[in-house]
């Protein structure tokens, strides 16, 4: 019998037949769909884009490792389906960093990313199936798990219960369905796309005239309307650039001032830079913002990214697998290695292993194998000769 068959068997699990569980609307049916929509607009916004993106891809990029506990020791796992999994893939269609990044970046702009956990029949772990949590409508079932309803965008679905997915979660209101901090600060996003289109609008439409014909008397309609064409074709575009404009009948020419107002356009625009950066907990010059930019506080906000954004968000992906993925009384369990962004700076790479081998933590043939090089022989020195050997 399959582990997924076990499951099912044991008290206190459900059956997949509860479709018809009385709690099915505890949770409002299409609760991802409107954060779905929410987020691919907020994707507009090139800040979310950026800054969804640089912790997504940076997560997605670390090593992953597997490892088993043996009493107080930690050895890794080489022989756990997961290694195979993060080397070869997680399906025949996405590899380990593709599926890392499309489930944080679901998480980050939904507030919850899923992926359905995919085990042969002897309940062995063979990959992971991402799923986007706008085809997903939750429900609490009478035990108090959570089931999830998945569509495939051609009228199917199916369910998935709570030890079949693994479901990773941003900060909740209710402890089981993740809330996007894009609608945490909807005002915050939404006072961003406003000046955007206001800039759009502005470029689009030329909110303010670059000048002004100035005349005495009174045009007729016909006349004003052959001036502006007539100044239209040889005075605009890039092609007329630089052109010389000919009055005559005592016209003349006034260029036209941005206002103060408009002129803020532009502070406006990166101040929301910083407001979503501080959203998502992404210093600035991460997402090319170098308003603030020194070569000293370039190197400190990339610390500060790995520490405080990075690491919490690790944290959380080990304990969400070590919840669902491996057995609770396992010894395996999931580590992201964020020591792998040194690979970027090899100077204090190489500063880190010189101190690590000087306090007897490391060896040198440890610190080969963290360079991904082969242990080098063990030298063996032959004894002297002796009087009486000779």
């Amino acid at each position: 019998m399959g582990l997924i068959q076990r499951l099912a068997g044991i008290a206190g699990y459900e059956k997949r037949s509860d479709a018809t569980d009385p709690s099915w609307a505890a949770i409002a049916p299409g609760i991802g769909w409107p954060a779905a929509l929410s987020a691919r607009a907020a994707e507009s916004l090139s800040t979310v884009l950026a800054c969804s993106t640089v912790i997504a891809s940076s997560l997605a990029s670390i090593p992953a490792l597997t490892y088993r506990r043996e009493g107080d020791d930690r050895v890794e796992a080489l022989a756990h389906p997961l290694r195979r999994i993060v080397r070869n893939g997680v399906n025949d269609l996405m590899s380990w960093p593709d599926f890392l990044e499309h489930l944080i970046v679901s998480t980050l702009l939904t507030g919850n990313g899923l992926a359905e956990i995919v085990r042969g029949s002897s309940g062995l772990l063979q990959g992971f199936r991402f799923i986007p949590w706008g085809m997903v409508t939750v429900a609490q079932l009478s035990s108090g798990r959570l089931a999830y309803d998945v569509t495939d965008g051609r009228g199917g679905a199916r369910r998935l219960l709570q030890y079949e997915v693994l479901h990773l979660r941003d900060r909740t209101d209710d402890g089981l369905i993740g809330r996007s901090r894009l609608s945490r600060a909807a005002d915050t996003v939404a006072g961003v796309a406003a000046s955007n289109q206001f800039a759009r609008t502005f470029l689009d439409r030329g909110a303010a005239p670059s000048g002004v014909i100035e005349m005495a008397g009174v045009l007729t309609d016909p006349q004003r309307t052959a001036l502006r064409e007539q100044f239209r074709a040889r005075h605009s575009g890039a092609a007329n650039a630089g052109s010389t404009l000919i009055l005559d009948g005592g016209m003349t020419w006034k260029a036209a001032s941005i206002s103060p107002e408009d002129a803020e356009l532009l502070e406006t625009r990166k101040f929301g830079v910083e407001e979503i950066c501080r959203l998502f907990q992404v210093p600035p010059p991460l997402v090319q913002d170098y308003s603030h930019n020194t070569f000293t506080n370039s190197e400190t906000a990339g610390r500060w990214f790995a520490m405080f954004t990075l690491s919490p968000w690790a944290r959380k992906i080990e304990a969400e697998f070590a919840r669902t993925v491996f057995p609770a009384s396992g010894p395996y369990e999931l580590e992201l290695d964020l020591s792998g962004f040194l690979r970027g700076d090899p100077a204090t790479r190489w500063a880190n292993h010189k101190i690590a081998i000087d306090a007897k933590v490391l060896d040198a043939n440890e610190v080969r194998e963290l360079e991904g090089w082969n242990r080098r022989p063990v030298e063996t020195t032959e004894p002297e000769a002796t009087g009486d050997d000779a």
